[in-house]
């Protein structure tokens, strides 16, 4: 099937699907499309990956891999990804002979801060100051006014990894041999009033259905608590969702989008963008009409997107590795669960991951109520209860 050619098809159950990528963001997918009446292909060079545990077929090979991209390309009728760092040449290859969303262009761009950066600029878009960084030479010296500034690398860099703060260029220096000498990003480090994002999708007709905007909390760089919907002014959280509707037209872009936010001074900056599901829109799978996944889904089969609409103010909460009690034994000891689920308002989503490790995303849990600020209450007490950030 030719992507060009049959784009505006519409693909129904109990068509094959395809997952590039087998974590968490992958599992829920699995999920959403199992409940719609789909299958699903997952490729992932992980044997224990959520996503293949549960999947109809697990491909258990590297993404750049031919024989695998064969398999999926004849037994699938569209693939997607779970992840912005599967090779964009994957998607291209596999954009030959099936439908992928979203493209290989999308994709490329949100997988290098120094793409992500200039194409957000480019279109016109705020963001802060940065300066590109190929070489030790391109370092500002101490009297720019971008000091103080964090260095992150081009590629590869999440939850915090491939960044560093620097005050200085003695500073900036260190960190980028520490870095390799890869490409960066130095970008000016604001003042921020609190962070935000918002998650959409957008169909291959170019209609959008956005979720409401998610005031985020970060705990050593790795998201700790979304609030939805956020605090913030009306006037912030519907620039927020104009501005980041605008990021999906100029992209172009076909499937779920997240789009990450810095408010400096009642100002809005783009910081990031996530070709995928988004951390941050894990409440959908509760507290909406349709979840994140199911649009996904809807998306790339050419279905009309789902109603976004929020029907319960929610809290989400991360669960990391770090809470798992470290006793030597070889078999890991639990946390205390019944703190948690003996909340009725509370809705538990553990990932299935092997192995507990600190930092690791191992689930989530979101806390629902009528009232909001009863939400957050609940939601910072089972918090402190499985002595998370602690």
């Amino acid at each position: 099937m030719n992507q060009n050619l049959e784009q505006h098809s519409v693909i129904l159950p109990p068509a094959m699907l395809g997952m590039l990528g087998g974590g968490q963001l992958g599992r829920f997918f699995v999920i959403a499309a199992h409940e719609m009446g789909y299958k699903v292909t997952v490729l992932d060079p992980d044997e224990n990956s959520p996503a293949g545990k549960i999947a109809d077929v697990h491909i258990c090979a590297k993404y750049d891999d031919a024989a695998a991209l064969k398999h999926m390309a004849e037994s699938c009728q569209t693939v997607t990804t779970e992840f912005e760092n599967v090779p964009a040449a994957t998607l291209e290859t596999l954009a030959k002979t099936i439908a992928v969303s979203p493209s290989a262009q999308s994709v490329a761009i949100a997988q290098h801060r120094v793409s992500e950066k200039n194409f957000l600029k480019q279109a016109g878009l705020p963001v802060a100051p940065y300066v590109v960084i190929n070489a030790e030479a391109d370092l500002p010296a101490d009297d720019n006014d971008i000091y103080p500034a964090i260095l992150k690398v081009a590629r590869f860099g999440y939850d915090g990894k491939g960044q560093a703060r620097v005050a200085n260029l003695t500073e900036a220096k260190k960190a980028f041999v520490e870095f390799s000498q890869e490409e960066c990003v130095l970008e000016k480090m604001l003042k921020l009033d609190y962070e935000v994002s918002v998650v959409l999708a957008r169909d291959v007709n170019g209609h959008i259905a956005t979720f409401p905007t998610t005031e985020n909390s970060h705990l050593n760089g790795i998201l700790d608590v979304s609030i939805i919907p956020a605090r913030g002014s009306d006037a912030v959280n519907y620039q927020a969702q104009k501005l980041a509707i605008s990021v999906a037209d100029k992209l172009e872009y076909k499937g779920v989008l997240g789009v990450e936010f810095f408010v400096c001074d009642g100002e809005l900056l783009v910081n990031e963008i996530a070709p995928r599901p988004h951390n941050s829109g894990h409440y959908t799978i509760d507290a909406c009409i349709t979840n994140q996944f199911e649009q996904q889904v809807r998306a790339m089969t050419g279905l009309p997107l789902g109603s976004s609409r929020q029907h319960s103010p929610a809290v989400m909460v991360n669960i990391l590795g770090d809470i798992w009690p470290d006793d030597g034994a070889v078999q890991q000891a639990e946390p205390a669960w019944q703190f948690a689920l003996s909340n009725p308002q509370l809705k538990m989503h553990l990932y299935g991951k092997r192995e507990a490790r600190d930092g690791r995303k191992m689930g989530h849990f979101t806390v629902l109520n009528t009232s909001r600020d009863e939400a957050i209450k609940q939601a910072m007490q089972v918090r402190s209860e499985l002595n998370i950030g602690n």
